[in-house]
């Protein structure tokens, strides 16, 4: 009996193969011949290649609203903190005016 060998493909192939299976101008069974690549496989870069899509332009947004109020509330506190320092500091300077 014959052991098969495992192929490792790069992610560049992986992409342009998932990239032609999107955009059906040929079918999968076509596109396991020109790629020697098994239809399943095809088929599993192309939901993984949609997968990281989807998660692409939802992500970004998501990430930049959790920035952006981690900052707020940063400078909230700082804000606050310096509030209460030119607080104090009126105070004491209360006690040397005449």
């Amino acid at each position: 009996m014959e052991q098969k060998i495992r192929r490792n493909h790069p992610p560049a192939f992986k992409a342009k193969v998932a990239v032609e299976a999107l955009k059906e101008q040929k079918t999968i069974a076509e596109l396991s011949g020109i790629y020697s690549i098994h239809p399943t496989q095809i088929v599993k870069w192309k939901k993984q290649a949609l997968d990281i899509l989807a998660a692409g332009f939802g992500s970004g947004q998501k990430v930049k609203e959790k920035e952006d109020s981690d900052l707020m509330q940063e400078l909230y506190l700082q804000i606050g903190r310096l509030k209460v320092e030119v607080d104090f500091l009126k105070k004491k300077m209360g006690i040397f005016e005449r």
